[in-house]
């Protein structure tokens, strides 16, 4: 009985820790930083990943200033579309969702925010430069900018159930309210110090996700980190108006020496390679077709520098790159909505210009330096150069051993072999020597 009776115990235990469900896994994202192309394919791709992983939910962290329109609605739609509990959570303590992170927020099935952050401030009137679009563009494209801006926040949040009205005035008035006040308005659900705590707080609520009920099993939740792939990396470090402006005048200059000095390849090499990264970057900034054109004929103007040695058109060269630089990216562009400047500064441009036409200058005397050298290559090189005959050179024939290489040669007056010579002159391969006298 005694061993029936463990038998059955045995049983009941193993059958009660098969029964047992597996703690749930939840994918997590950090979106820390601007709103551009590249975080737009990591977030859109973290929800792809989180669905075909069959994770519980997916977590996002944020702490962005804003971004690029396109590029937000690109993450709004991913959200809105998902077939698994999107959770956004504000923080750490410090952290912001401003203009672009409202929509991304308000996006979510649930959403919380850490102490000391604060939501708000999606007007889009704000242009790279700092400019109102109303001098900018004219007051007609700033309402119509404002309306369509208004009309996707305000379907954000209708779909979602939180705070229309809170909504709207982010955009109109640029409202901005810290994590406690977003509870109240009810612009999020919960305030958390912690993304542990969010997800402590979130277990067993019930929401509707891609139209089916779904409580959240968030208690003791496995985590999972999404990383982001190396090009979305390289694309969202790219989308910098001063990385750009660096990679066009690495380009131009690469490519420019590649024609100047054929043959090189290196430079050749790199200039295509800073191209191409340009031009990815171009896709993610408002960059002006026009001043790629000034910068690349800045270069242009420099790389000629180096035949002319004139100093006109250094000059050019130099004033065309800080023009180019200063108009590289659009001083307003409808698609971007950041609470501060994001243009390139002169602080930036100045410096880079001068040490590229510095090293312009450098690379001119050096070449001018060069052209005032005697030949040391081909037929010329070989004049005046000393070599010892290896076979009787006369005026009919002989050979000789200049250069480090044997030749054939002719002389004026017979030589013995040994005799130390002088080259005069080049004929084909014949070298024309005379002996040199002790």
């Amino acid at each position: 009985m005694v061993l029936l009776a463990l038998g059955v115990f045995l049983l009941a235990q193993a059958t009660g820790q098969a029964e047992s469900p597996s703690p749930p896994v939840i994918s997590c994202c950090v979106l820390d930083g601007m709103v551009d192309a590249g975080s737009s394919a990591y977030l859109v791709d973290c929800v792809r990943r989180a669905e075909e992983a069959g994770h519980h939910a997916l977590l996002i962290r944020l702490d962005t200033p804003g971004g690029e329109l396109e590029s937000t609605r690109n993450i709004v739609r991913a959200f809105l579309g998902s077939r698994i509990p999107v959770l956004v959570w504000v923080g750490p303590s410090g952290a912001r969702a401003g203009s672009a992170g409202v929509f991304i927020t308000l996006a979510s099935h649930l959403a919380s925010m850490a102490p000391g952050t604060n939501i708000g401030a999606a007007h889009p009137v704000v242009g790279l430069s700092g400019e109102d679009p109303e001098q900018a563009g004219g007051k007609e494209m700033a309402r119509k900018i404002e309306n369509d801006t208004v009309a996707f926040v305000e379907a954000i949040a209708r779909q979602r159930g939180r705070n229309v009205e809170w909504a709207t005035r982010s955009v109109r008035q640029s409202e901005s309210v810290p994590a406690e006040k977003a509870l109240a308005l009810k612009v999020i659900e919960h305030v958390a110090p912690s993304q542990e705590a969010f997800l402590e707080w979130a277990n067993g609520r019930s929401l509707t996700v891609a139209d089916t009920p779904v409580t959240l099993r968030t208690a003791q939740a496995q985590v999972v980190d999404l990383e982001p792939s190396l090009s979305q990396r390289v694309l969202h470090l790219l989308a910098q108006p001063a990385v750009v402006y660096l990679l066009f005048m690495l380009a131009g200059l690469g490519i420019a020496v590649e024609l100047t000095h054929p043959g090189l390849f290196a430079p050749g090499i790199v200039g295509v390679v800073c191209l191409v990264l340009a031009l990815l970057a171009s896709a993610a900034l408002p960059v002006r077709t026009g001043a790629v054109v000034l910068l690349l004929l800045g270069v242009a103007l420099l790389a000629a520098e180096l035949f002319v040695t004139s100093g006109l058109l250094g000059a050019a060269g130099l004033l065309l790159l800080v023009l180019g630089g200063v108009f590289l990216v659009d001083r307003f562009d409808a698609g971007w909505f950041v609470d501060k400047p994001l243009h390139l500064s002169l602080s930036t441009v100045l410096p880079t210009a001068l040490f590229v036409a510095g090293a312009s200058v450098f690379l001119a005397f050096r070449a001018a330096q060069t052209r005032r050298l005697p030949q040391r290559a081909g037929d010329v090189g070989l004049v005046g150069e000393q070599g010892q005959v290896l076979e009787a050179v006369s005026p009919s024939g002989g050979a000789v051993f200049v250069h480090g290489e044997r030749w054939a040669a002719l002389s004026s007056t017979p030589l013995p072999p040994g005799a130390r010579v002088v080259v005069r002159r080049v004929d084909g391969l014949t070298l024309f020597v005379d002996e040199v006298k002790s």
